[in-house]
């Protein structure tokens, strides 16, 4: 890519083979062919249908498959249609998961302006921007959108905001100069004007040098679609798991059936062994249920103004060490506000100004009158700086529509780049008056007076050294300046010498301020063990400051600009990263770069933002999150997380919801693991023994889905126990079965499986194995309803935590009803395999069902005293 940036206008022009006059028909053609059309690439979608039967590539599933087609070779085709109901709902459910496709560079298309007016054979002309070629001439005026990314030929105090693509609020003075520096931001590229921006101000000519996935929003629509997610904690872990299950159930499973063959036992009936053992160990609705939990738990937040977009990224926010966030619009407010001002040698706070005083009242005029922004229903239309002294003026009823009526402009010296100023020139009070705004410096190069309480005097070398301080201690505090001066008119009109003689009024300074919860928040996140880290397009001293307002920046970190890990290897990076505290000038390809190197130190990473520069950061991130209000559609697109307030200290809440819903998660996975390995230690007793299959493949399957799946559900709305935010983030490397949990897996699953055995025997004693079966099957289902009590929280359950959770009593009853059904409706019989039960049997399982409750509650007190 060429460097049109340090090349002069003729180099540039001679370069693109164009000159004033602009492309003739034959360039058009060639350019179009040669560079390619003024359009980003679309992105090839996956069929549905392949989506669909990718579903089935799960080894879990395969086990499952292989189970039906084995039922169905023994005739049992209730039980095969059964299992195959169920794969297709879980394929189904991950299908239209899988088509919720990302939509970002849609979006990004949508940013283009429609209309582009270009200088083509030497007329002016207006075309759609997706005809605009490289060479072409493009002409911009105040309100224009650019359409492609161009060098600068011609500046007529040209501004554009480019906010959405480098993240910095304040316009962005053009001009035509080459630059001398090979690296040089992509904000501080004074010369190039870029797609996505739009002029605020001026005018000018641009000569188009790249168009489409060439440009500056292309190579971010780029990033987009290469920046890949990462599987959260919960998915890795249970993946992890999920492999070793499958090797487990498929070693247990040959075992079984060797066994039962080398016991003389028919295939089929060893087949039925191995069949029952792998539907008892394979957890079928665990992944709808944790998606269930996590599609629960986005009801929540969406409640406290976080919309999630991304299901799994629920499950991150809890684990979040890191968040990486934008500062403008995102810790501040996005919108330039005035701070302090200085008169009369009195530094005062724009709260606390005294609009009694003849001069500031004189302050206030000259910024409404000396300024081209207009408010008009709520919608301000103008510089940020402008717009910044119109809401001040508005603080003290001083309105611009009404000031400006009664003081009309009479003529003006526009804002120029080589003066740094601006004037314009009213009436007030019959005398012929000239305001002037501009950079301090030359304000006071050309005032030979100053105005202060005692009135109009000659400037002394004392005020301009006064002036000069203030204006540095202003300006290292992120703090942008602006002066004012005025004059008495002798002309008509206003000519260049009315700038000289100036008699300096006051300076006024403004910034793009912190949120009001901004501090709190940071806090919050770094009392909770996670890192704020500020990552920003905006200049080094502005956000320095603001990351030390609000408590990002401590003495002990580190500001550096993005050209300064330009050259770094991935390595030196990640050794740099903890240090670091501010990133300033960064470009999308340094957001990535940062958010990748806390991955790699073993972070989980969150990302904030609201500029399409975000977008790729977001994507790349564990958890994106984007500005609903102020936030561009790519940005929001591009996130897992989109807040609705804009609010920063929502993040906090959000990942304190995050944390309790892991700790459910983990809860329910406990309770359905234990559930499981019951029904595999009663499979393999029976099988040692040289019992017949204590169940049919249909009753776990029953259980697992169904009487299983209540309980889960309602664990995974536990309420939060506890102080969660004083808690470090989780370490993410740690499994989810740990040697803890894998214990209490076992002992837990060991106590069912003995009451449901003890069932088992006793029903087969008194009315032979149909009977035995059928209890053992009922005894647990209902053990294993009663033990979602046990599984909602570490703690011993107290009077208190027992009551706080009604969905797990209405699970319970609803699983029981479930049950009661099958057991008592003589239609269901034959579908679940079950025989007719006495009273006596019906109470043996209730007791028998409630056994684990009591033993693990009272395990749970021992260990805890």
């Amino acid at each position: 890519m060429k460097k049109y940036e340090l090349m002069s206008v003729e180099e540039v022009l001679n370069d693109l083979k164009t000159g004033k006059d602009g492309l003739n028909r034959q360039q058009i053609a060639q350019n179009k062919e040669q560079f390619g059309e003024n359009k980003l690439p679309e992105e090839k979608s996956v069929p549905p249908i392949i989506v669909f039967f990718s579903q089935f590539k799960d080894f879990l599933v395969i086990i499952l498959i292989a189970a039906a087609l084995i039922s169905a070779a023994m005739g049992k085709f209730e039980s095969t249609m059964v299992i195959i109901a169920v794969l297709i709902l879980n394929a189904v459910l991950g299908t239209v998961q899988h088509i919720k496709a990302e939509q970002s560079l849609k979006s990004l298309k949508t940013l283009s302006s429609p209309k582009a007016k270009v200088i083509r054979n030497g007329e002016k002309i207006e075309i759609p921007s997706a005809e605009v070629v490289v060479g072409d001439l493009l002409v911009l005026d105040a309100g224009d959108y650019v359409s492609a990314d161009c060098r600068v030929i011609e500046s007529f105090s040209l501004q554009t905001n480019e906010s959405a693509l480098t993240g910095e609020s304040l316009s962005v003075e053009k001009y035509t100069q080459p630059l001398d520096s090979e690296k040089t931001a992509l904000g501080d590229q004074i010369n190039r004007v870029f797609s996505s921006s739009y002029v605020t101000y001026g005018r000018g000519l641009a000569v188009v040098t790249s168009v489409g996935k060439d440009t500056e929003i292309g190579k971010i629509a780029g990033l987009i679609a290469s920046a890949k997610e990462k599987a959260t904690p919960l998915q890795q872990s249970l993946d992890a798991f999920g492999k070793k299950l499958a090797i487990l159930i498929l070693a247990i499973t040959v075992l079984v059936f060797a066994l039962s063959l080398y016991r003389q036992s028919p295939v089929m009936d060893a087949l039925m062994f191995a069949i029952s053992l792998a539907v008892a160990a394979i957890p079928e609705a665990l992944s709808s249920i944790v998606t269930i939990v996590l599609a629960l738990g986005t009801r929540k937040l969406a409640s406290e103004n976080a919309i999630i977009r991304k299901l799994h990224s629920v499950e991150s926010l809890g684990s979040i060490s890191v968040i990486c966030s934008d500062k403008t619009g995102t810790l501040t407010q996005n919108k330039m506000t005035v701070q302090q001002i200085y008169l009369d040698h009195t530094l005062v706070n724009a709260s606390e100004a005294n609009i009694e005083d003849p001069l500031t009242d004189k302050l206030i005029l000259a910024g409404l009158l000396c300024s081209d922004a207009v408010t008009s229903e709520d919608k301000s239309i103008g510089d940020p700086t402008e717009i910044a002294l119109l809401d001040f003026a508005e603080k003290y009823d001083r309105d611009e529509l009404i000031v400006r009526s009664q003081f009309p402009r009479i003529s003006e010296l526009p804002f120029d780049s080589d003066r740094k100023l601006m004037t314009t020139h009213h009436e007030l009070d019959d005398i012929p008056v000239a305001f002037t705004k501009g950079a301090l410096d030359v304000i006071l190069r050309r005032a030979t007076h100053i105005e202060t309480a005692e009135g109009v005097r000659p400037i002394q070398e004392e005020d301009i050294q006064a002036y000069e301080k203030v204006n540095f201690e202003l300006s290292n505090s992120g703090l942008r300046v602006l002066a004012f001066a005025w004059k008495e008119m002798n002309g008509e009109n206003l000519e260049m010498q009315d700038e000289y003689n100036l008699i300096l009024l006051g300076i006024i300074s403004m910034m793009d301020p912190p949120r009001e919860d901004s501090a709190q928040a940071v806090a919050d996140c770094i009392q909770a063990g996670i890192k704020p880290v500020m990552i920003t397009g905006d200049h080094k001293i502005t956000a320095a400051a603001i990351a030390r307002q609000i408590g990002i920046l401590s003495k002990d970190d580190q500001v550096i600009e993005g050209a300064d890990i330009e050259d770094l290897s991935d390595e030196e990076l990640e050794a740099l990263v903890p240090h670091v505290a501010v990133y300033a000038r960064v470009s999308p390809e340094h957001k990535i770069r940062i958010v990748s190197a806390w991955q790699a130190l073993g972070n989980v990473v969150a990302m904030t933002g609201d500029g399409v520069n975000d977008a790729p950061a977001l994507k790349k991130a564990d958890v994106g999150v984007a500005m609903g209000i102020t936030g561009t559609e790519v940005s929001k697109d591009a996130a897992s997380m989109v807040l609705t307030d804009d609010r920063f200290a929502t993040i906090v809440k959000a990942i304190n919801n995050g944390r309790s819903i892991y700790g459910n998660i983990k809860n329910a996975v406990k309770f359905l693991l234990s559930g499981n390995t019951a029904g595999i230690i009663a499979v393999l007793y029976a099988s040692l023994s040289g019992l017949p299959a204590p169940f049919a493949p249909v009753h776990l399957l029953f259980i697992n889905l169904l009487t299983d799946s209540l309980p889960a559900i309602a664990i995974g709305v536990e309420p939060a126990h506890g102080e969660l935010m004083k808690d470090k983030p989780r370490d993410v490397s740690k499994p989810i079965m740990d040697r803890r949990f894998a214990i209490e897996v076992l002992l837990q699953g060991i106590v069912i499986a003995i009451v449901t055995m003890t069932a088992y025997h006793i029903g087969t004693e008194a009315a032979g194995h149909e009977t035995g079966m059928t209890m053992a099957f009922a005894t647990l289902s209902l053990a294993r309803l009663v033990h979602g009590f046990n599984c909602r929280t570490d703690a011993p359950l107290s009077l208190k935590t027992f009551f706080m959770n009604k969905f797990s009593f209405m699970a319970f009853f609803a699983g029981t009803l479930l049950l009661s059904a099958v057991l008592v409706l003589e239609p269901l019989h034959k579908l679940f395999e079950v025989a007719d039960l006495t009273g006596n049997q019906m109470a043996i399982i209730g007791i028998l069902a409630f056994v684990p409750l009591v033993v693990v509650q009272a395990v749970k007190r021992i260990i805890k005293r």
